[in-house]
C-alpha cells in the first residue's frame, strides 16, 4: 500500500508559531526570516507574494526493486519541535539497496528514502531552540529526542520517539524538502573547513563506520585491524580507524580498484577475495599467523561473517557493521575458547559533533569517497551506478539539488 501523507494546518499560540525563510539554491543563501506571526499568512508565498507549489519532487520505494521518482506533497511542521529542510545534497546508502532488496521489514512501500544529506533549514517549531530559518545543516542519520530513557543512555539509535526513522518508518532525504523530528537533537551545524560534498559524509558513513566498527571492535595502538567490505562505511570505519594508530589496516574485498583507492586513503593492505584465493591464508600471512585483533564486518551477508570468524585471533573482537538480512551461521564449536568478544550495534551518531570538529579541522579527508555526482532529476540513473558499483567503481554517489 502507498501511504500518502496530506498536509494539515494546526494554528498554534503565536508562541509557539513556526518561523520561515527563504532560500536561494543556486548561491546556497538565505534571507532574512519571516515573523513568526506571520507564519500562517505567508506559509505558501515566495517573497514576491506569488503562491508557491505545494508539491515536490521525492524518491519513492515503490515496491521490491523499484525505486520511483513522484511528486508529493510537501511536508509540514506536525509538533513543536520539528524544523522543515531544503535538501542541497543527499546520497544513496548501501541500507537504501537493502530495503529495496525486502531486507528491512519496517520500510513500507511508499516511503520516501533517504538519511543522509546536507541542507537549509526552511522552517522550524516553536520548541526548536537551536535552528532557526536559513541556517546550513547537517542531516543525522538519527533522530534522537535526547531526554528518553535510550537517549539518555546514548543510544539514541533506539530513542523511542526517533532512531532511524528517516528513509525508513518515516519520509527520508530523498526529496526536495524533508520533515525532521526533534532538529535540536537530529541536525548538525555545517562547518567552513570542508566543502558541502564532504560533510555528507557525517550523516552516516563516518559515525557509522567509527561507532559500529572502530569503537565497537576496540580498535587500539599497534593492533592489526582487517575490514571485511570495502564500500563506503567499510573505508569510513578505515579512515577512522587511523585515529587509534594501529599496525596494519588489512582491507578485504571483491573489488580490485576499491581495494586500491582504500590503500591511497591509509589501508596498509589489501586482499582481492575472488574465486581461488586463500583470504584466511593471506591474512594469516600478514599477522604472523596469528588472526587479526579486530574485524569488522562491514558486507552484511552470511560468508563475510563466516570470513570474520575464520580470521579473528586468540582474544580478538568480530565488530559487525553490515546490515544482514538472513541468518548467519556463529561456528561455537570453533569459537567457544578462544576469548573473542562479537559486538552488534545500530550507529547513534553520538559521536558525530567530535567528527564534525576533524573534518572541519582537515584531520579527516572524506573527498576521495565520492566518486559520482548527479542531479536529483537523475536518480535512477545514480541508483543504476550505485547498485552496480563493481562495474561503474562507485563509492559515495552525491545528488544536487
Amino acid at each position: 500500500m502507498i501511504r500518502t501523507r496530506v498536509a494539515s494546518i494546526v494554528l498554534e499560540p503565536l508562541s509557539k508559531a513556526v518561523a520561515t525563510a527563504t532560500y536561494s539554491h543556486a548561491a546556497f543563501r538565505h534571507s532574512s526570516s519571516t515573523p513568526a506571526s506571520s507564519h500562517f499568512l505567508r506559509r505558501n508565498f515566495s517573497s514576491t507574494g506569488i503562491r508557491m507549489s505545494n508539491t515536490m519532487k521525492a524518491l519513492v520505494f515503490a515496491g521490491k526493486g523499484q525505486p520511483a521518482l513522484q511528486d508529493r506533497p510537501q511536508p509540514t511542521i506536525l509538533k513543536s519541535t520539528d524544523a522543515i529542510v531544503k535538501m542541497v545534497k543527499t546520497t544513496i546508502c548501501g541500507t537504501d539497496l537493502h530495503i529495496l532488496k525486502g531486507d528491512v521489514a519496517t520500510c513500507d512501500t511508499g516511503q520516501i528514502l533517504g538519511h543522509e544529506g546536507v541542507a537549509v533549514v526552511q522552517s522550524v517549531g516553536g520548541g526548536v531552540q537551536q535552528f532557526k530559518p536559513g541556517d546550513k545543516v547537517i542531516v543525522s542519520c538519527i533522530t534522537s529526542c535526547t531526554s528518553c530513557e535510550y537517549c539518555r543512555k546514548g543510544m539514541p539509535s533506539h530513542c523511542v520517539d526517533g532512531g532511524w526513522i528517516l528513509g525508513n518508518t518515516i519520509d527520508g532525504t530523498q526529496a526536495e524538502y524533508v520533515r525532521i523530528p526533534h532538529a535540536d537533537g537530529s541536525l548538525h551545524p555545517m562547518v567552513k573547513g570542508a566543502t558541502a560534498d564532504e560533510q555528507v559524509m557525517v550523516s552516516d558513513v563516518l559515525p557509522t563506520g567509527f561507532e559500529c566498527g572502530v569503537l565497537n571492535g576496540k580498535v587500539s595502538p599497534g593492533n592489526s585491524v582487517a575490514i571485511v567490505g570495502a564500500g563506503p562505511v567499510g573505508l569510513g570505519a578505515m579512515l577512522t580507524a587511523q585515529l587509534y594508530s594501529p599496525s596494519k589496516i588489512i582491507m578485504i574485498d571483491l573489488d580490485a580498484n576499491r581495494l586500491e583507492m582504500a590503500k591511497t586513503m591509509g589501508a596498509t593492505h589489501g586482499v582481492v577475495s575472488t574465486a581461488g584465493t586463500d583470504v584466511v591464508a593471506a591474512v594469516k600471512a600478514l599477522t604472523d599467523g596469528k588472526g587479526v585483533d579486530t574485524v569488522i564486518e562491514a558486507v552484511g551477508v552470511p560468508a563475510t561473517f563466516e570470513l570474520c570468524q575464520e580470521i579473528v585471533a586468540l582474544g580478538g573482537t568480530i565488530a559487525n557493521l553490515g546490515v544482514h538480512g538472513t541468518k548467519v551461521d556463529l561456528h561455537l564449536e570453533n569459537l567457544w575458547d578462544r576469548n573473542i568478544t562479537i559486538t552488534t550495534r545500530l550507529v547513534d551518531a553520538s559521536t558525530s559533533p567530535m567528527l564534525i570538529k576533524l573534518v572541519d579541522a582537515g584531520k579527516l579527508k572524506t573527498a576521495g569517497l565520492v566518486t559520482h555526482t548527479y542531479k536529483f532529476s537523475e536518480m535512477g540513473q545514480a541508483y543504476d551506478t550505485f547498485g552496480a558499483a563493481a562495474k561503474t567503481n562507485a563509492l559515495k554517489v552525491i545528488i544536487d539539488f
